[in-house]
């Protein structure tokens, strides 16, 4: 197998674009509207769409949200024979409210989910039995282990980030960062994990690293530095397409998907990194991280979406990037490496 991503999974419902979010007693209507999936699924169905043979890792329980990402999964080709089940609830529900250029997120996980980025054991067992070329995981308290195994057992490490696991423990995301293949953080989590005062400053220290970096620039495409042979950091702009943005969600972990497909096919890292580039592009000009899912025959799936409605009306979710859940969807405002900028 080419590459197996570890992590949550989510059943998102989603709105477009809004004019603010409601105050307590008012309503606000989006003229657009998507059920679709997202968390670990997005980068293996990224690479899926490369031509690379993908896998996902993650819980699977008897809940709508992992029927839809297993339907989703089999139409995509994503492989889930190292996925675990379990008994109950185990994807997430998050509710996304795009406005002012960005989004909001209601989330919620179940309990049995919000485990599931510490089960280090159970990770390295799937990867000492299926080998892949490739593994994608986000950085955080623990996991530092994991990827020194993981790169003893042959296989090459992609790491992303998230501001939450910087803010909790800078020095196990330094350590990721490190041990990785290479490492995928965007302009502000580098920023922010550097503590550098300007971009150019963390860039270089992360080109100190040992290890390629690419940061996500966004709309301006991506930079790429640490790499063996490159006399400087070395911006691609290449495959940013102007699109509409209709929604950032999971645009990084689409970047990521490709960019390893890509490598797999043999591209260098700046060809790798136009390919995410072009996913990254894709993905905000569609609802969702996967874009829109058909739910039809679905069983349950009218009270599911009218729980998830009251959750978020009512404020009950956990957020998505509490000190202890995974965030393996969300990145931040300069994450998305695609499509025009959105209006002010």
């Amino acid at each position: 197998m080419d590459l197996i991503a570890f992590g949550t999974m989510y059943l998102e419902i989603v709105f477009g674009d809004v004019p603010a979010l409601p105050a307590p007693g008012e309503e606000v209507f989006a003229d657009e509207f998507a059920i679709s999936c997202g968390g670990a699924v997005t980068a293996a169905s990224a690479a899926s769409r490369m031509d690379a043979t993908a896998g996902l890792s993650t819980l699977l329980g008897d809940d709508l949200g992992s029927r839809v990402v297993e339907e989703y999964c089999h139409r995509a080709g994503v492989d889930l024979s190292a996925s675990q089940r379990v008994t109950g609830p185990a994807a997430g529900i998050t509710v996304v409210v795009n406005y002012a250029g960005d989004r909001a997120f209601i989330s919620y996980l179940p309990p049995r989910a919000q485990t599931e980025s510490r089960e280090h054991e159970r990770w390295l067992e799937v990867l000492r039995r299926e080998r892949p070329t490739w593994c994608y995981l986000h950085a955080h308290r623990g996991m530092a282990g994991l990827i020194r195994e993981a790169r003893d057992l042959g296989v090459r490490v992609a790491v992303d980030v998230g501001l939450n696991e910087i803010a909790s423990d800078p020095a196990a995301v330094l350590a990721c960062a490190r041990l990785a293949d290479v490492f995928l953080p965007n302009a502000e989590e580098l920023l922010r994990l550097t503590g550098a005062a300007s971009l150019a400053a963390a860039i270089d220290t992360a080109a100190s690293w040992g290890s390629p970096v690419v940061v996500k620039l966004g709309a301006n495409g991506a930079m790429v530095a640490g790499q063996p042979g490159m006399a400087g950091p070395t911006e691609v702009t290449e495959g940013v397409r102007q699109v509409r943005v209709r929604d950032r969600t999971g645009a990084g972990d689409a970047f990521a998907g490709a960019l390893i497909g890509a490598l797999c096919r043999g591209a260098s890292i700046t060809e790798a990194v136009a390919v995410g580039n072009a996913a990254g592009s894709d993905a905000v000009s569609r609802l969702g991280a996967v874009g829109e899912v058909d739910v039809e025959g679905l069983s349950l799936a009218a009270p599911a979406l009218a729980a998830a409605a009251v959750l978020a009306a009512a404020g009950g979710g956990a957020a998505r990037s509490g000190p202890d859940t995974p965030d393996t969807q969300h990145d931040g405002p300069d994450s998305w490496p695609g499509g025009q900028d959105p209006p002010l």
